[in-house]
């Protein structure tokens, strides 16, 4: 693949990414048969069929899974230099993408704008996903670091825990359990419980939880979304497990408030994320460092 172009890398990267050529060539500002005759070309380079069509759905060869992975690697790899070379020129400290899970977008802004006040002139993104989602962006470069709980042993990637993330079970501000001192869980039994979704992290923590303590809640009611479930707590539909990260504005307002429940809170760790196969520098590396030193402080939750 002597010939190889960066614009082909663009090309099928954009590709891969929509699986569509229309719209791939809609966002790299090109037209269509632009897009089908550097594919066509890559495809000729490579030896390889990169793309398989079934009818009208498209989708990675196994090959082209492969290529996609060095694609953007190489991308990502230019994307630094260009950033470091236009921090260079301009005295902007560069451009930092971080990924975290729903959760830490609770404070994540608050981090941000205390990296910033520190480094001023560096810009962001911030993407806010599931964690599998997370850790897909993050393995096809898609984001520089993201912050979520200890990922699975499987993923290919550095966790580096730099505060604790703790849970409780929360409830109507007027809730009857209200001024009441070490719960027994058993008490809870009986209690409208709401749930979030399945496949939900805070769900399944929740359900390892009683599966511990050998109790079977009355589930009245599963919801999506953290906002979702503190509204219908608010409005006294029961109560629910939640990271107290998600209720800290409706505990200051006196709108919710946390039940003491014997042996709570529970408590997992945020972690900062980033590819084995990639070491961090330059503004990554600086974010890494802040976020090891001050992430603690910042992500503190009160009330709990």
């Amino acid at each position: 693949m002597k010939n190889l172009s960066l614009r082909q890398l663009q090309v099928f990267d954009a590709v891969a990414e929509t699986l569509s050529y229309s719209a791939a060539a809609e966002r790299l500002g090109i037209t269509q048969p632009a897009v089908s005759m550097l594919m066509r070309q890559l495809e000729i380079d490579s030896g390889v069929a990169l793309i398989v069509r079934q009818g009208r759905r498209m989708d990675l060869a196994p090959a082209g899974s492969l290529v996609l992975q060095h694609a953007r690697v190489i991308l990502e790899q230019l994307r630094g230099m260009d950033d470091s070379l236009a921090s260079l020129k301009s005295g902007r400290r560069g451009h930092l993408r971080l990924g975290v899970v729903s959760t830490a977008n609770y404070f994540a802004p608050h981090l941000l704008m205390e990296f910033q006040r520190r480094e001023p002139g560096v810009t962001f993104k911030l993407s806010v996903a599931r964690r599998d989602d997370i850790l897909a962006m993050l393995k096809d470069h898609r984001i520089d670091v993201a912050i979520a709980g200890h990922p699975p042993g499987e993923a290919d990637v550095e966790a580096e825990t730099f505060a604790r993330h703790p849970h409780c079970i929360v409830a109507a501000h007027d809730h009857r359990m209200m001024g009441q001192r070490r719960v027994p869980w058993r008490e809870l039994r009986d209690e409208p419980f709401i749930f979030r979704e399945a496949g939900s992290a805070t769900r399944q923590f929740l359900e390892h939880l009683l599966v511990s303590k050998s109790l079977k809640v009355n589930v009245t009611i599963e919801l999506a979304g953290n906002e979702t479930v503190k509204q219908a707590v608010m409005a006294g539909m029961g109560i629910s497990f939640m990271s107290a990260h998600a209720v800290q504005v409706e505990l200051a307002a006196g709108r919710m408030a946390v039940l003491d429940v014997a042996d709570m809170p529970k408590w997992l760790d945020w972690c900062l994320l980033h590819r084995r196969d990639s070491q961090l520098s330059g503004l990554n590396a600086a974010f890494r460092k802040f976020v090891l030193a001050q992430g603690r402080t910042i992500a503190a939750c009160r009330g709990v």
